[in-house]
Parts: structure tokens; C-alpha cells; sequence
């Protein structure tokens, strides 16, 4: 489970791709995870999450410094 963001829970998509032969191969898109530093909202500790880039661009993880 190391492919999941620890914030939102996003993990990778699988499907096929497609060419324009309609010729189909498997696919995997993983979500872009980050490791950093964050400020826990209940203890106010740092601690190091992975977390998804719409996670941290969004606000829903706040950075420490």
C-alpha cells in the first residue's frame, strides 16, 4: 500500500490503452505522491506523510517548516 496517498486516499487507475488501431494494452496512472513534512491537525506534531499533489495544492496538508 505504499502507492496511496495517506491524505485522501488516491491510488492508481488501471485501464487500457487505446490506439488508433483500436489495439488495446494495459495501463496504469499513478497518482503523483510526494514525501513531506506536515503539521498533524489533532497533535500539532510534525510527522512525514505521502501525499498527492492535489492534496498539498489544495491546502488539505498544511507543510511545516
Amino acid at each position: 500500500m505504499s502507492r496511496v496517498c495517506e491524505v485522501c486516499g488516491k491510488k492508481p487507475s488501471v485501464g487500457h490503452n487505446v490506439s488508433h488501431a483500436n489495439n488495446k494494452s494495459k495501463a496504469v496512472w499513478r497518482p503523483n505522491l510526494q514525501k513531506l513534512r506536515c503539521v498533524d491537525q489533532k497533535t500539532g506534531s510534525v510527522k512525514r506523510v505521502k501525499a498527492c499533489t492535489r492534496c498539498i495544492r489544495s491546502g488539505a496538508v498544511k507543510k511545516a517548516s
